[in-house]
């Protein structure tokens, strides 16, 4: 007994007799951080100018899409943002997209725009006025080379305008897009006076958009077709438009407010929604396209 209660004695003498000396753990912490955030900021460096400073995105500038209505429900495209623009068939997405590019290109600037299913038809974008000299136009088989092809054009910059088309390409396939991959496209384009615009059939982007836009094609107008004059008893007949119904669903860049339009001015009721307000148009579907495109 007596022994092992002098080992034990020992061993106990023995612990006392270290010493072992520790950081505060405020100085520490501080410091790891600090080292921590200069290495982000060296990679980050020549992408990221200031990587840890809030940046108010309230306010952004606008520019127009060609189509008044839409403009004044709006404010028009936002630069250095992402816009969602979609919509089922014949709703006008279309037609909005060749009137946002035909006023981008008469103003010089460079545009892409980046096919998904290779549906574009380059003779009916020059005729709605579109320069097809200051349009690059990428044509891809596959979801996949759409979203390299997008991330090779924002991070090469020089595009005032950049539109990805997912219209024509099938809902469960934009579906399993990766959400990373949005938060990607918004990260490229802050910052830049570059306007990215997807179209798609149903939205997708979520919260990476900047402004959302749903679009919904109302009943056609019709008018008697030029055989009617001169077959007798003929029932033929020719579109002449439809009218568009366009909603914003999200706005992040500048207050909206909610107004109904058709044919004109008429302002309807204005509501709020978790701060965010919803507005409603109903635009002329052949207001904004040029002479070529009216039926004769």
């Amino acid at each position: 007994m007596g022994g092992a209660s002098s080992r034990i004695c020992h061993r106990r003498t023995k612990s006392e007799d270290c010493r072992v000396s520790f950081c505060p753990p405020e100085s520490a912490m501080a410091g790891n951080l600090a080292h921590l955030r200069s290495q982000v900021e060296l990679a980050l460096a020549g992408r990221v100018a200031v990587p840890f400073t809030y940046r108010d995105r309230n306010f952004a500038e606008h520019v127009s899409t060609g189509i008044s209505e839409i403009d004044l429900l709006a404010g028009g495209l936002p630069r250095g943002a992402l816009t969602e623009i979609f919509g089922p068939d014949c709703s006008g997405r279309t037609s909005l997209l060749f009137s946002a590019l035909s006023m981008r290109t008469a103003h010089l600037e460079a545009c892409a725009l980046i096919d998904g299913c290779d549906a574009f038809d380059p003779h009916s974008a020059e005729a709605a006025g579109v320069d097809l000299k200051q349009l690059l136009w990428v044509r891809c088989k596959n979801i996949q080379q759409t979203l390299r092809a997008t991330d090779l054009l924002l991070q090469s910059g020089g595009f005032g305008f950049i539109a990805l088309d997912l219209s024509d390409v099938s809902r469960e396939v934009v579906r399993h897009v990766p959400l990373d991959a949005w938060f990607r496209f918004r990260r490229a384009v802050e910052d830049t006076q570059t306007i990215l615009v997807v179209l798609e059939q149903e939205s997708n982007a979520k919260t990476c958009a900047s402004l959302v836009l749903r679009l919904e094609g109302e009943a056609g107008r019709w008018r008697a077709g030029s055989q009617t004059e001169t077959i007798p008893n003929s029932v033929s007949q020719l579109l002449s438009g439809f009218d568009v119904r366009a909603e914003v669903l999200r706005s992040r860049v500048q207050p909206v407010v909610r107004t109904t339009f058709r044919e004109g001015l008429a302002a309807a009721n204005t509501s709020c929604r978790s701060g965010i307000f919803e507005a409603h148009a109903l635009w002329n579907y052949l207001s904004g396209a040029r002479d070529e495109l009216k039926p004769k």
